[in-house]
């Protein structure tokens, strides 16, 4: 009997940049493996008035990324940067894109942080 390989470890580095606080993630985000982002950022907005996730090293997520990230938004000014193409066509099929900022870079995300 052959088992499906798991997807790697999810990775998750947070760090203070201009006047944000970025939560970067690295690896594939399903229901299996967002606990540690689910904490970084629930720990984020509790503590921060502009949490940025920066998603450049993220090249799957599902739903269960898309329902955090929301719950997020609704506690914080949360920033979405970089997203890759798999993630952006989830915002935008279910219209989150809409709700959600997104910006093309982390440094455009933290510049608008900080402005």
């Amino acid at each position: 009997m052959s088992q499906t390989p798991r997807s790697p470890a999810l990775r998750v580095h947070q760090y203070a940049r201009n006047d944000s606080w970025v939560v970067a993630a690295e690896g594939e985000l399903d229901a299996e493996t967002l606990a540690p982002l689910q904490q970084a950022l629930e720990e984020a907005a509790a503590t921060r008035p502009v949490v940025v996730f920066d998603a450049s090293a993220v090249p799957f997520a599902d739903s269960s990324t898309l329902n955090l990230l929301l719950r997020i938004h609704r506690t914080t000014t949360l920033r979405i940067a970089a997203a890759q193409p798999q993630l952006l066509r989830v915002l935008e099929i279910t219209g989150a894109d809409m709700a959600l900022a997104l910006f093309p870079s982390l440094t455009d995300a933290c510049k608008a942080a900080a402005s």
